[in-house]
């Protein structure tokens, strides 16, 4: 058996399609991507591509968003993002492969190394595939080339960032490291997100963008859900479990705890604890009381 047998079997697949062609795979490469299409027959006008694309994963290499540009020139095929996406999935017309493989070098035996993958034959019909097929229909956003291009971009700023965390991908057993808000102006976030960062400086453009690499959201969100995403992880926080039970938090005790569990010192405790409390006070309905010990409230201020 040669190393490139999973991309002969990828590509006998596309070979026989009439109506339609399926690739989804969280991780693409565009040359592969680019020999996917060619092996899908010119009578096909239809061609389904779903991927994702997250900044970390694009600067380590393991995905390239310039597909979007061979699927435009290609002039049948649209790519659809999905963030929490690991399927694998090939299908022409009734026919379908599902597995291990991404579109890419390795995982298709196009190169030297390469991976040890499994694609196995099911009829498109079976009812998971078609589960997998709904889910995605319905979680998606379109994968345009304004957005490829703000990835591309954003990968490269994250590159040249000494201090960016490393690509972390959905499905490790590792935890993800520990994350605590850097950016003082939480309004920047979704700004910087949809590729607009112009008048940031350099040092502070490196701290949203790690912020927005932990946070870990998915492109192509519009504002309103942007924010929501981001107040469901910042309550993943430990410093904010008062908040969550109880609608309250008091500040000090916050900053104390910060100190005890990372090390900080008190000047680096207090400077955390005020930048939460300024995006919660963006993303979320609570109000400051300046009453004893400050407190974080959950709700609008009563006036």
């Amino acid at each position: 058996m040669t190393t490139d047998h999973v991309w002969r079997q990828i590509e006998q697949l596309l070979a026989t399609a009439t109506h339609r062609a399926v690739l989804i795979a969280p991780f693409i490469k565009k040359e592969v991507f680019r020999a996917a299409l060619s092996a899908v027959p010119a009578s096909v006008q239809d061609i389904m591509c779903v991927t994702r694309w997250s900044v970390p994963e694009v600067a380590a290499g393991v995905s390239d968003p310039e597909i979007a540009e061979l699927a435009e020139q290609d002039g049948r095929t649209s790519v659809l993002l999905c963030h929490n996406l690991h399927a694998k999935l090939f299908a022409a017309d009734g026919r379908c492969l599902v597995g291990s493989a991404n579109l890419t070098g390795k995982a298709t035996g196009r190169v030297r190394a390469a991976n040890i993958e499994l694609l196995v034959e099911v009829d498109a019909a079976h009812p998971e595939v078609q589960r997998v097929l709904a889910e995605l229909a319905a979680g998606s956003v379109p994968g345009t080339l304004e957005l490829a291009q703000q990835m591309r971009e954003q990968a490269n700023l994250m590159l040249a960032d000494e201090d960016s965390p490393r690509v972390v991908v959905p499905g490790q057993d590792e935890q993800p490291a520990r994350w605590l808000p850097e950016t003082r102006n939480p309004e920047r976030l979704y700004r910087v997100y949809n590729g607009h960062h112009q008048h940031i400086g350099s040092d502070v453009l490196a701290g949203v963008l790690r912020d927005l690499a932990h946070l870990d959201i998915g492109p192509g969100l519009a504002e309103q859900a942007f924010g929501t995403a981001v107040l469901a992880r910042l309550h993943t926080m430990p410093e904010l479990q008062a908040l969550s039970e109880a609608g309250r938090m008091n500040l000090a005790e916050a900053q104390a705890q910060l100190m005890a569990t990372e090390g900080c010192t008190s000047e680096q405790g207090k400077r955390t604890v005020e930048t939460i409390a300024a995006w919660l006070s963006y993303f979320d309905e609570v109000h400051l009381v300046p009453v004893g010990p400050w407190e974080i409230r959950q709700g609008r201020e009563l006036t």
